[in-house]
C-alpha cells in the first residue's frame, strides 16, 4: 500500500507538471494537439476541441504535445510562431506547477496538523514537545529492530538504570556513552507503547552514526485555513531558497574540493523515502511530496538540454542572437544531454539498490 501511495503521488506531481504546461499553452492561443497520461502506446483517445485526450500503457507521468513546437509551422496557433515571453511563459508553466503545488500540499500539512521541528531547549507552544525519528537508515542497528520513521523515543534504559527522553543532545550523548552495550528504548507508535533491544554501533558508516537514525524534537503545529494558507506559501518560499542555497553552497565546495555532504538519489531512493514518510504521519507525509515538488521545480530550472531550463536558455539565446537556434543543432544538444541524463539516472539507481538492499 506504501509503494501503491508512494507511486500515485510521484506520477500525480510529473502529470500536473505537464498540467501546467498545457493551461499555459491554452491561456497564450497555443494550439494543444494532445494531453496524454501515460506514456505510449496509447489504449484510449477522444479529441475534445482541438485537442486530443489520451490514455496510454507505460504510466510513467503525462506529455503534451504543441502545434508548431517541434518544427517552425505558420499560422496564429503556433507555438513556434509566438513572442519569445509567451514561450517563456509555456516553458515555465511546468516548474510555475510545482511550485503552486508545494504551496497546497504546505497548507494542507499546516492545517491538518504536521510534525515541526522545534529547538531542543523549547517546549512547544501549541502541543507538547516529543523526540522523533524522521529517517532510517539502512543496515543500521534501528533498521534491524525495525524503528519506524514517526516513532516516538519516551526512554532509554541501560540495565536497571532508566532515563527520560526529552531532548535530542541528551539522547546523543547517552548512545555516546553506551556504544557496543545494549540498550533499550521505550518507543511510542501511535497510540502503542512497547520496547525494542539494540546495540549502539561505535564504528558507523560516515554519515550515520551510532544507531542510523535522523530524529529531531517535534511538536504538532496546527492552524485555521486561511492562516495555514499563508504559513504554506511562507514555507515554499523559505524552502525554496534554502535549496538554491544548498546548490549553490555545494557548487562552491566542488570548486574548493571540499566535501559537499550531498547524496543524491534515483526513482528507489525516492520511493524509499517517500515510504518513510508516511510511516511519520499524513501531516509530515504532505510536507514531503511539496518540498519533493520544489526539488523538482528547481532541478527542471537547470539550463540542461532536455529539461525545462535547457529550452528557456535556447529562448534566451535567441532573444539574444534575434534568430533561433537551428532546430538540427537543438535536437542534437538536446538528445545528447537526454542520454547523459538517461545513463546518470542508471549509475544513481543501481547505487540506491546497492545503498538501500
Amino acid at each position: 500500500m506504501n509503494f501503491l501511495i508512494a507511486f500515485i503521488s510521484l506520477i500525480a506531481l510529473l502529470t500536473l507538471h505537464e498540467l501546467g504546461h498545457f493551461l499555459v499553452a491554452k491561456k497564450m492561443g497555443v494550439k494543444v494537439e494532445e494531453f496524454g497520461l501515460g506514456y505510449p502506446p496509447k489504449i484510449w483517445g477522444k479529441k475534445i476541441g482541438q485537442t486530443v485526450y489520451s490514455l496510454n500503457l507505460l504510466p510513467f507521468g503525462a506529455f503534451v504535445k504543441l502545434f508548431g513546437e517541434k518544427e517552425a509551422v505558420e499560422g496564429k496557433e503556433s507555438f513556434s510562431q509566438q513572442p519569445i515571453f509567451k514561450r517563456l511563459l509555456i516553458v515555465l508553466g511546468g516548474v510555475i506547477s510545482f511550485w503552486i503545488i508545494a504551496s497546497i500540499l504546505f497548507s494542507l500539512a499546516f492545517a491538518i496538523g504536521t510534525p515541526v521541528i522545534i529547538d531542543d531547549d523549547e517546549t512547544g507552544d501549541l502541543f507538547p514537545s516529543r523526540i522523533q525519528i524522521f529517517q532510517v537508515l539502512p543496515h543500521s542497528p534501528a533498521q534491524i529492530a525495525k524503528l519506524r520513521p514517526g516513532d516516538l523515543i519516551k526512554e532509554l534504559k541501560v540495565g536497571d538504570q532508566k532515563f527520560e527522553i526529552t531532548k535530542v543532545k541528551e539522547f546523543q550523548a547517552l548512545i555516546q556513552e553506551y556504544k557496543d552495550q545494549e540498550i533499550t528504548l521505550v518507543i511510542k507508535r501511535g497510540e502503542s507503547l512497547f520496547e525494542v533491544k539494540l546495540i549502539p554501533r561505535s564504528s558507523p558508516p560516515p554519515g550515520q552514526g551510532p544507531l542510523g537514525i535522523i530524529l529531531a524534537k517535534t511538536t504538532i503545529k496546527k492552524y485555521p485555513l486561511f492562516k495555514a494558507v499563508g504559513e504554506g506559501i511562507k514555507n515554499t518560499y523559505l524552502f525554496t531558497l534554502e535549496v538554491f542555497q544548498g546548490y549553490w553552497q555545494t557548487l562552491l565546495n566542488l570548486f574548493r574540493k571540499k566535501p559537499s555532504f550531498v547524496e543524491v538519489v534515483g526513482p528507489v531512493g525516492v520511493f524509499y523515502l517517500f515510504n518513510q514518510a508516511i510511516g511519520a504521519g499524513w501531516g509530515y507525509f504532505l510536507q514531503f511530496v511539496g518540498i519533493v515538488a520544489i526539488y523538482l521545480a528547481v532541478v527542471n530550472l537547470l539550463p540542461i538540454p532536455a529539461l525545462d531550463g535547457g529550452k528557456a536558455l535556447f529562448l534566451l539565446i535567441e532573444a539574444i542572437r534575434k534568430k533561433p537556434v537551428s532546430q538540427k543543432t537543438e535536437e542534437k544538444i538536446t538528445t545528447f544531454f537526454f542520454a547523459l541524463l538517461i545513463l546518470l539516472m542508471i549509475w544513481v539507481t543501481i547505487r540506491d539498490i546497492a545503498r538501500l538492499f
